[in-house]
């Protein structure tokens, strides 16, 4: 049904709900309190800003407009960005040079103790570095390396999916539907139809011929693929059915999964240590293997040969799961959190530690009908409202698990990301709001092992970040507003910027400054490198100049009163003092004011008074203050001897 909204948008009313999830998803709707003409309250109200996406709408009940609650906050209207990932918070990656590091397209961190990595570049080459436990990392060998290798095999082909076991093993999936396998293989996890370890990448061929693989997963020693056609491949260890054949022998090639998933088309995958998953394009669930904790979400916890469908989700549509070490959590279409098996260490998120059987909802405090409903006319205040309104439509929109980790994490439609379940050390068992940006972010901090739990795609597009579009437009006549003249050479700047960035300008830029008016602005009191490197440095927040310079740069940063830039000085001075120039910087720093630079370099020409006073330096300078020096070594006994 439609009617007017407050705001002009069309109102729908009395949507199915997975209608209604669509909406959410596309994020083009705002939510109302509404009174129908029987007085009823309508459920929710979407206000459709835009194209209606084909929807059609009855006829509607009349409004009653006094008294409709008033428009939704504004904050509801920001757009967040998805955040990028910083792979040196993961210890390993610290080894990487900064520009080794700009070129990586994605990255996994994997092994019982987070010690090995992979990490595909912009040009589809593929690098491996770090233990090598049971030759995992591919090379041909078991030597373990700090440096990166890389693996020629895997050269030009694009990544689409990556997993690994506990072995570890290695599952990698290509663009191009192929699937590889490397690594341990004592239970045939690698699918070749052997237990010999894979030293280095094969490709797993049997029963896949002209099947495209698309995702790939790996339980502690099984493993399992989805095809395009939405089939499921297993093999592997299999104790505990994990592999879906119906028995308990291990599979030493692939084998499809049917029973119950024969003639449905799979849409994603996961595994635990010993059990798997798989979610269908319809929204069901169906798990298979080890039961023991309740990771089945089926009600007991006997193990299970073939897929048996999860009957608790009935009724609702899952879209994405995941798979702890022994639990298991499940996302609905409509931003609905549920979780079961294992739950020891709070990774559950229900406030206790006890196992579950079955799916439990978990962060019900964000759906609507757990508080008081904001109905038309109640003495609820705007300011309750407005939460409220935060809390009920911060929809969940991804969850993360590992299955070499008893931590849970998910991501909610504004950007805030909670974790649960053992997290360094403790047990959490509530879902706790954190201040990353992502749940990748979770599991480099407070995962054991902190790995990752998916394949990080780093995200090289053309998006900068503030500061990097600062620094790229320094001295960029496209886009500037105001030249300074230094030397008779240009530097090309913002206005905003630098009354932002500096106090000097700031004032320098009023009306009743001369300077405000002019588009070029002489400068004859500085040399062009100080003026630029000064300049730069409100762009960037970085230096890079010769101690020689950088004494002209602390005579600018004393006279416009920039603290932090006369401390950078001071350091880079300190960094460059020798024998020759000693005398020169200290010179400078007592001119300068600048006391723990002058104390630096005193000591230094005391501790080398010999090769200074042999200098051309210290013969030029002042009379007065040569004799303030002698004195002043003279108090510290330099002259004893």
């Amino acid at each position: 049904m439609t009617s007017e909204c407050p705001s002009g948008p069309k109102i729908w009313t009395g949507l199915e709900r997975k209608t209604i999830a669509k909406l959410k998803a596309a994020a083009w709707y705002v939510w109302y309190p509404y009174i129908s003409d029987d007085n009823n309250e309508v459920t929710a109200l979407f206000c459709v800003s835009g194209d209606s996406g084909g929807l059609t709408a009855p006829a509607s009940p009349s409004p009653v407009s006094p008294v409709l609650t008033p428009t939704p906050p504004p904050r509801r209207a920001r757009v967040r960005y998805p955040a990028m990932v910083d792979v040196g918070k993961w210890p390993l990656f610290t080894l990487l040079g900064a520009q080794e590091v700009s070129r990586i397209r994605q990255a996994c961190v994997f092994g019982t103790s987070a010690n090995e990595a992979i990490y595909i570049t912009q040009d589809d080459e593929v690098f491996v570095f770090g233990l090598n436990c049971s030759n995992c990392l591919g090379t041909g060998d078991s030597q373990s390396t700090m440096v990166p290798k890389k693996l020629d095999f895997l050269r030009g082909k694009k990544v689409v999916s990556l997993s690994y076991g506990s072995g570890p093993h290695v599952l990698l999936a290509t663009e191009g539907g192929e699937l590889f396998a490397w690594g341990h293989n004592g239970y045939s996890q690698l699918g070749n139809g052997t237990t010999n370890q894979g030293v280095s990448p094969i490709l797993v061929s049997t029963n896949l011929q002209n099947k495209k693989i698309t995702q790939v997963a790996c339980g502690s020693h099984h493993s399992l693929a989805l095809t395009h056609d939405g089939e499921v491949f297993a093999w592997g260890y299999n104790n505990c059915g994990q592999v879906g054949s119906g028995a308990t022998a291990n599979q030493p090639t692939p084998r499809r999964v049917t029973n119950c998933l024969q003639g449905k088309v799979v849409m994603g995958i996961a595994c635990g240590q010993t059990s798997s998953m798989a979610v269908l394009d319809n929204g069901e669930v169906f798990g298979w293997g080890y039961n023991g904790n309740g990771q089945l979400g089926v009600g007991n916890n006997g193990n299970q040969l073939t897929p048996c469908r999860l009957a608790a989700l009935q009724g609702l549509c899952v879209l994405q799961i995941a798979s702890g070490y022994a639990h298991s959590l499940a996302l609905t279409d409509e931003g609905l959190l549920y979780a079961w098996g294992a739950n020891t260490y709070g990774q559950l998120g229900t406030g206790n530690k006890s196992n579950q059987l079955s799916p439990v909802h978990i962060m019900a405090e964000k759906e609507r009908g757990e508080g008081e409903r904001p109905t038309v006319g109640s003495k609820r205040t705007r300011e309750n409202t407005e939460e409220a309104w935060h809390r009920e439509t911060d929809r969940i929109v991804e969850i993360a698990a590992c299955h070499s980790t008893h931590t849970s994490a998910c991501k909610t439609q504004s950007g805030q990301v909670y974790m649960w379940g053992q997290c360094r050390g403790q047990s959490i068992v509530l879902p706790h709001l954190t201040h990353f940006s992502c749940t990748d972010d979770v599991f480099a901090c407070f995962a054991t092992p902190s790995v990752m739990w998916r394949l990080l795609s780093m995200e090289h597009d053309d998006f900068l970040t503030v500061a990097q579009s600062l620094r790229k437009e320094f001295d960029s006549p496209e886009t500037a507003d105001l030249k300074f003249s230094v030397d008779g050479k240009y530097i090309h700047v913002h206005k905003a910027v630098l009354k932002i960035r500096c106090e000097h300008f700031r004032s320098m830029f009023q009306s009743h400054w001369t300077e405000d008016m002019k588009e070029v602005i002489e400068i004859d009191q500085f040399s062009y490198p100080v003026y630029r490197s000064f300049l730069e440095f409100l762009y960037t927040d970085n230096v890079d100049l010769p101690p020689e310079d950088a004494i002209g740069l602390l005579d600018l940063a004393t006279s416009y009163c920039e603290n932090r830039l006369k401390r950078l000085c001071q350091h880079i001075i300190k960094r460059g003092i020798t024998v020759e120039n000693a005398f020169s910087l200290l010179s400078a720093a007592v001119r300068y004011d600048a006391e723990d630079l002058e104390e630096f370099c005193f000591k230094f020409c005391v501790n080398h008074l010999t090769e200074v006073t042999q200098t051309a330096a210290f013969w030029q300078i002042d009379g007065n203050m040569l004799k303030e020096f002698i004195c002043r070594a003279s108090r510290c006994g330099a002259f004893k001897n």
